[in-house]
């Protein structure tokens, strides 16, 4: 190709398939945050992305699968999230756990248009079995693997009378509470006040780990 015509073309012929369907996804994530799941459509996603609808069309055919591969690409972010917090973390489990609840209330995970997106598909989830396959995949790995960082701190710890599963579906419970609280009441809840929140319930559950005494 000649060199002058190279530098001629227009950012939206230039830029490779991954980059425009990401700058097509995070369109949609908008979209949602503004407009919600049912009212958010290929014209809409296209004005937000400054594009032409025919390029949406090209890289995903309808506005299902734009939206399955928008829930995707949020749950592998989320995903992404914590399982790098716990490769960076220490090698203690209460570290690691401490890793988890900083990366679930962390800049990434907790932008405000990505929680109304995560809410709008797990409303649509009971009733959409793609949404569903992917939000169950998720929760399970992750519900699985709280549930182990609190079997190893029961053991660590000799703490008795008390279950790791039920301990991690509190914790999973709270996290997503909070969620709601970040996206819907912003003004009196923040992230350091939700991490505060899942600190609290770990040092009431686990005194040797989270507790004063332990610091």
């Amino acid at each position: 190709m000649n060199p002058t015509v190279q530098k001629t073309l227009s950012p939206q012929r230039t830029a490779s398939k991954e980059a425009r369907q990401t700058q097509l996804i995070k369109a949609t994530i908008r979209s949602i945050a503004k407009h919600g799941l049912s009212d958010t459509t290929m014209a809409k996603v296209a004005k937000e992305a400054g594009l032409s609808q025919g390029i949406i069309n090209l890289h995903f055919q309808s506005k299902d699968r734009l939206l399955v591969e928008t829930l995707r690409f949020v749950a592998d972010e989320y995903k992404r999230a914590w399982q790098q917090a716990l490769e960076n973390s220490g090698k203690s489990s209460a570290e690691k756990l401490t890793a988890v609840i900083e990366a679930d209330f962390g800049k990434v995970v907790c932008d405000r248009n990505k929680l109304a997106v995560w809410f709008a598909f797990w409303g649509e989830s009971k009733s959409r079995p793609t949404y569903r396959k992917i939000c169950t995949a998720l929760d399970e790995e992750y519900d699985e693997m709280l549930t182990r960082l609190c079997a190893d701190l029961i053991r660590e710890g000799g703490y008795s009378g008390i279950d790791s599963e039920p301990i991690a579906t509190a914790l999973s419970a709270m996290g997503e509470g909070l969620w709601l609280d970040l996206l819907v009441a912003p003004e009196s809840m923040d992230r350091e006040a939700a991490k505060a929140t899942c600190m609290a319930y770990l040092a009431a559950v686990f005194p040797n780990h989270f507790g004063t005494s332990s610091r």
